[in-house]
């Protein structure tokens, strides 16, 4: 962002504060001395990263390393001369124009003349700005010269300092202000020393100059403190949850500890030590927060959901508590509560003027819309994302959302009508489009316009491997399998590592019970490159029935089966088992199967061929 300064008028008799910078402009630097690795603009974000984060470490109370234990900087009364604001504006003006080197300079030779670190902080910003970190360091150094209690001085030199590896430059720093500072200032500057080491390459080196650097305070609980959150940075889980619990025995209610234990526990450890401590301690929201993220993480969506409420009945206009326990209850299929609570969510929003994304609210709502099989009231909602000022992150998706929607309540020339007109930003999305129009046209039967829309897609996007995979389907569909196998040959081509394609092949040979060989490979390629993909794992499984190895495609297709309980793998499944003579689990496959999906091609031909009546 760029800066301006504050207007300075001639008459005024002293120099007055320079407008505050308002945004970091992007670092660009590390630290040089002697004989360390030369500065590299790639450095940039590094610094900057470890400097905010230390700056913004939390302490007590909710203030911050930024605010705490830190003086107001002593600024110099100087005489705002006719040539000095000639300087400054002049430094200004010619930085917007791109010039930085004398806007640099200038500023610099202002800060050594006036004394004032705000003029040097400039200077630094106009240099990490220009990418010039060798300059920025020049600056920042300038800066803690003439504002030595400037925390945040201090903490982008450190951020230099960590970038390039000066470990030792910043025990000294951090010794020094723990020697020289209140003992209850020292636990939120143990706390950012330990933040800003966690960024260090080497994580072992950097827990080892943390535990020098607060050796002199080991008894307490602070320094234990920032060394648990080290060790578990460093990865040693077990130091971790060890100096935790040294915490809690001299701090009970820490909430930064048990919060550590968690970190280091696998879940099942970690939520009961998170819900006994908050039993003891019911105020403890961040960790209340932290044990529903767990529960959500282990699909624990009714007891995430009991802690939500516990949270909503102490402040009942949480915004983020109410979306996302609205979030919980969609999940859980519980459709008047989530969409109570999504509707609650954007009139907090409305009430409190926050500035809030609310598409996805709205889409969660339309989603609401169209399970209740109101299909109108969806249109509503989406309608929302579209009057939102600007074009919103989501509105492609919303679009192609909407033209589904269309489709559905059968009016499918309002669908493509609204596909035809939506502006797309990309080639990505261009295709998208095309996809999306294809994918209805095939979905209303319209089967010669699919394959004129794709035919035609591809002569516009010839690389478009995404397009050839939907267009070899739709050839698969009329039984023109030549001219499939010569799609799907091109995408493996053009996307090699595309598995669908090199499935979708090997299956299709499978199915006609020709060049299994062929398929075999093609099918064991797609499953290296996606081992987990069932409908994979379920072609597999085929190919292998096709050659007799029914011992082998039966343990397959159960593998399959347990990962998806899809009905063309039930299909499978089931006629493996039933030409080994395990007709009756067979048989229960199958109609599990149909209960999910009565209407299922595969699974009625499968039937049909073994002449089946369930």
């Amino acid at each position: 962002m760029n800066t301006i300064f504050a207007p300075f008028k001639p008459a005024l008799s002293a120099f007055r504060p320079i407008s505050a910078i308002a945004s970091l402009l992007l670092l660009s630097a590390c630290a040089t001395t002697g004989q360390q690795r030369a500065l590299q603009p790639e450095d940039a974000h590094h610094a900057r990263d470890a400097a905010t984060a230390a700056l913004s470490t939390p302490a007590p109370g909710g203030k911050t390393a930024n605010n705490i234990a830190v003086a107001d900087e002593k600024l110099p009364n100087v005489r705002l001369t006719d040539e000095l604001f000639y300087k400054i504006l002049a430094s200004e003006i010619a930085f917007q124009r791109g010039q930085w080197q004398p806007s640099y300079v200038t500023l610099l030779s202002v800060a050594q003349q006036t004394r004032d670190p705000r003029i040097a902080k400039r200077a630094m910003e106009m240099a990490l700005a220009a990418r010039q970190p060798g300059e920025a360091l020049s600056a920042i150094r300038l800066w803690r010269e003439l504002s030595p209690e400037s925390n945040e001085a201090t903490q982008y030199y450190l951020g230099f300092m960590l970038t390039n590896g000066e470990l030792d430059e910043i025990k000294s720093v951090y010794s020094q202000k723990l020697a020289e500072s209140q003992p209850a200032q020292r636990g939120i500057l143990m706390l950012q020393a330990q933040r800003l080491l966690s960024r260090a390459k080497d994580k072992q080196a950097a827990l080892a100059v943390l535990d020098q650097i607060v050796a002199p305070y080991q008894s307490g609980p602070d320094a234990k403190v920032a060394q648990a959150q080290a060790a578990l940075n460093a990865g040693d889980k077990a130091r971790a949850i060890r100096e935790a619990r040294q915490v809690l025995t001299l701090k009970p209610d820490s909430e930064l500890a048990i919060l550590t234990i968690a970190q280091a526990s696998a879940p099942a450890e970690a939520i009961p030590e998170l819900q006994t401590f908050i039993d003891k301690n019911p105020a403890a929201q961040d960790l209340r927060i932290a044990l529903a993220s767990l529960l959500i993480e282990q699909k624990r969506y009714a007891d995430a959901s009991a802690q939500f409420k516990l949270i909503l009945r102490d402040k009942p206009e949480d915004t983020n508590a109410t979306y996302t326990l609205a979030v919980l209850a969609l999940e859980q299929h519980q459709l008047d509560e989530a969409e109570a609570g999504f509707i609650r969510y954007l009139q907090l929003s409305e009430q409190k003027s926050e500035e809030r994304d609310l598409t996805l609210a709205y889409l969660n709502l339309a989603r609401i819309a169209y399970e209740r099989k109101n299909p109108q009231q969806a249109q509503e909602w989406l309608a929302k994302v579209d009057a939102m000022d600007g074009r919103n992150p989501a509105w492609f998706g919303v679009q192609l959302r909407r033209a589904s929607l269309y489709a559905r309540m059968g009016n499918l020339p309002q669908a493509r009508d609204i596909l035809h007109t939506t502006t797309a930003g990309s080639e990505s999305e261009e295709i998208q489009l095309i996809q999306t129009e294809a994918q209805l046209l095939r979905d209303s039967g319209s089967v010669l316009e699919t394959v004129e829309v794709l035919r035609q897609g591809i002569k516009r996007f010839p690389n478009a491997s995404d397009l050839m995979y939907d267009y070899a389907m739709v050839l698969e569909s009329q039984q023109n399998f030549t001219e499939m196998e010569a799609q799907l040959r091109k995408v493996i081509q053009l996307a090699p590592d595309n598995q669908h394609a090199y499935n979708a092949l090997g299956y299709s040979f499978a199915d006609r019970n020709i060049r299994l060989d062929e398929a075999t490979a093609l099918i064991e390629k797609a499953n290296q490159l996606a081992p987990e993909d069932p409908y994979i794992l379920d072609s597999l499984g085929w190919v292998y029935f096709r050659k007799g190895d029914h011992a082998k495609a039966e343990e397959i297709l159960r593998k399959a089966f347990s990962m998806r309980t899809d009905p063309e793998i039930a299909a499978h499944l089931g006629e493996v088992l039933w030409v080994k003579g395990d007709q009756s689990t067979a048989l229960q496959i199958w109609r599990d199967a149909l209960k999910k999906d009565a209407t299922n091609q595969s699974l009625r031909n499968t039937l049909d061929r073994l002449k089946v009546q369930l």
